[in-house]
């Protein structure tokens, strides 16, 4: 397991900065301000070597060859889930299972843990802050089987209200699923606590953890959840490519997802026999490179260290609120106590699309929109955000330059 450093240790920014190639660039004559890590973060050349190095010479399919290059794709493969598995804090590396991302795990845990067994009546309980896809899913199994989803509001600060969710959550409740860190609030829910209650009562809990894995450290056990899903290209790795962490005992209870490929042990025209986990959850030929190359990423950030990138970012944090606060006119949207490096503003003069588009013009790229959470937009009474979410990366000069391209928006609109 690769060591973190001690949180002390503080990041050596600017030679960070030199891991990432498309830091590099200018745009519209400006050097690169990429603010729109919440979307996608950026990728260190590490990863793009090691994409690069297994399609140009280690490519082939894997857990089917003898030759050479499968055996060699296959180690590569299975040492990535071993990573991971460490890197969350998973009692075995079979409780890592590869998809897509976290939306996709989210759909799998919906369909394959609730579907067979949820009835008319049952209830999903989830927050008022849910990206899209930690609701979508819901609704459409509440659909198949007469569950219902039920929904725990949030404050002015954009923070769960405690106390109704302890009303919520109850002996018609059969999961509880919410997200570690909101993307467009940029609130950190108190997930422990979350967990604890709902275990009271039986009630498994998933933690959507695409905003957590890349900024926090995560240790599933210690959580004691459920499943924890997060996607690849947020944690500075490859796009299409995500893992879901389940208990072992409730991921071989569960039927499989997909069929075909690497989830059956035997099949004839009589009678298939599947495969044990996690490869039943992993019909037909995986994202292989994605695989690895998630693997490389969280190398990378490992030797960076998860407290140490927490404590940097949270600096950042601190800086930009201080910064954007000042400036009139402007109001955040989600001002939690317990908050992840996410600024999502409005200002009083300008759309926020309209905010976008003159800060690309100056070089910044931060997201305008509702940021797949129309439901957040609906409970603030904005169409939409502009968002700022930052990474290890980052530099309080590009905060400043963000600041000076708001301060354009306003003379442009004022």
């Amino acid at each position: 397991m690769t060591m973190q450093r001690d949180t002390k240790e503080r990041l050596d920014v600017a030679k960070i900065r030199l891991d990432f190639p498309a830091l590099a660039q200018e745009v519209h004559g400006h050097a690169l301000v990429y603010l729109d890590n919440a979307a996608t973060a950026q990728k260190p050349q590490c990863v793009i070597d090691t994409l690069n190095r297994y399609y140009s010479l280690e490519n082939a399919n894997i857990h089917r060859g003898i030759h050479y290059l499968s055996q060699q794709a296959t180690d590569a493969y299975d040492e990535a889930r071993e990573k991971i598995a460490r890197f969350l804090g998973a009692r075995e590396a079979r409780e890592i299972i590869f998809v897509r991302g976290t939306t996709e795990a989210v759909n799998l845990v919906a369909q394959s843990y609730g579907r067979p067994s949820f009835r008319p009546g049952d209830e999903i309980l989830i927050t008022a802050m849910e990206h899209h896809s930690n609701i979508v899913p819901w609704q459409m199994l509440a659909e198949q089987t007469g569950a219902r989803v039920v929904i725990a509001p949030i404050d002015d600060r954009g923070e769960l209200i405690w106390s109704e969710f302890e009303k919520r959550l109850g002996k018609k409740t059969k999961i509880v699923s919410l997200a570690h860190i909101s993307n467009a609030l940029g609130t950190i829910n108190p997930v422990t606590k979350i967990i604890q209650a709902a275990h009271a009562l039986g009630v498994p809990v998933l933690v959507d953890g695409a905003q957590s894995a890349p900024h926090i450290r995560v240790n599933v056990q210690e959580m004691d959840c459920d499943f924890f899903a997060f996607s690849g290209h947020k944690l500075y790795g490859p796009t299409g490519i995500g893992a879901l962490y389940g208990k072992a005992a409730l991921l071989e209870a569960m039927p499989p997802y997909q069929s075909g490929g690497d989830m059956i042990s035997a099949v004839t025209f009589e009678k298939t026999v599947y495969n044990k986990i996690p490869f039943k959850f992993e019909a037909g030929t995986p994202h292989i490179a994605g695989v690895i190359g998630l693997g490389a990423a969280v190398d990378y950030v490992s030797r960076l260290g998860l407290e140490a990138i927490a404590q940097y970012e949270h600096e950042l944090l601190e800086y930009g609120t201080k910064k954007l606060e000042a400036i009139d006119g402007l109001r955040f949207i989600g001002t939690a106590r317990e908050k992840s490096a996410i600024l999502s503003f409005v200002l009083a003069s300008a759309h926020p699309h309209d905010i976008g588009t003159i800060l690309d013009q100056e070089g910044v790229a931060i997201r305008a929109g509702h940021h797949c959470a129309m439901p957040v937009m609906e409970r603030f009474g904005v169409p939409a955000t502009a968002r700022a979410s930052f990474a290890f990366y980052n530099t309080k000069e590009e905060i400043d330059a963000l600041v000076r391209g708001i301060y354009k928006v306003k003379e442009i609109f004022q």
